[in-house]
């Protein structure tokens, strides 16, 4: 199958090359620290992308899932991981109804790796680039199937942080960050492939239990644990499977610092 142009103009890359080296061997497992370690990054561009391009929570989320889904079925040896991202912010915007130009995209992408440059000049190179991003938009259709619809837990983690509020002495509520640690965790769990191995329910019940074990929040206890009444299929592996991918995501943030 034919795609996009695989290379990028130096402006819209790292500074540094160690974002690569999970590309330099063909060999070894697809999965490897070397690759997950690539996509962590990347997936932190499409963030902070999202962030400067006013995007809301979920688009972006859409975004990181694109993005992982799409390596599903690609090599990271095949394309260019970053160009990949951008498709995915630009095709996110369309699947969310917030769209958002490609000429934004790329001045913002260009921006990140070279702070405080002035935008990129309408010229061949960038017209070159455009094409590339809508090249490679309609790649990732055709590699999903045109399937990119996606169902995030944001909505199951509003329903459950509500539930849950309701139980907890509202003093003891209004004193410990409870919800906005849930977001955070949640924010989180896109920068790996965590995101697309687990189901949504599950996601946000082990985001709100982890926030809420940071704190030392107790719940009142009854015949059932809270996530038993909430999510009737979870059980404590299932939560203990999230946070386990989680922690190992937040250990190879240390390592790409």
């Amino acid at each position: 199958m034919e795609g996009p142009s695989s290379r990028l103009p130096p402006s819209l890359l790292p500074a540094s090359r160690d974002w690569m080296v999970g590309r330099r061997d063909s060999g070894g497992d697809a999965e490897s620290d070397r690759d997950i370690k690539t996509h962590f990054r990347v997936c932190r561009f499409i963030m902070e992308t999202g962030v400067k391009l006013g995007m809301r929570s979920v688009p972006v989320a859409t975004a990181c899932v694109l993005y992982h889904r799409f390596w599903e079925r690609a090599s990271v040896h095949a394309y260019e991981p970053y160009l990949v991202a951008m498709s995915c912010v630009y095709l996110a915007g369309k699947v969310e109804e917030q769209h958002t130009r490609t000429r934004d995209i790329l001045n913002v992408s260009h921006r990140y790796f070279n702070s405080g440059s002035a935008p990129l000049e309408c010229d061949k190179e960038f017209w070159d680039l455009r094409d590339s991003v809508v090249q490679c938009e309609l790649l990732i259709l055709r590699q999903l199937n045109f399937q990119v619809s996606f169902e995030h837990p944001h909505k199951y983690l509003l329903h459950y942080l509500l539930s849950v509020k309701s139980l907890v002495n509202r003093h003891a509520w209004s004193r410990t960050p409870i919800a906005e640690t849930s977001w955070a965790l949640l924010r989180d769990c896109y920068h790996g492939a965590m995101c697309i191995r687990h189901i949504p329910q599950h996601i946000a019940i082990a985001t709100l239990h982890l926030a809420l074990n940071s704190y030392g929040v107790e719940l009142p206890v009854g015949e059932k644990e809270w996530w038993q009444v909430l999510c009737v299929d979870v059980t404590k592996a299932h939560i203990d499977a999230v946070v386990s991918d989680l922690l190992q995501l937040y250990d190879m943030e240390a390592k790409c610092v």
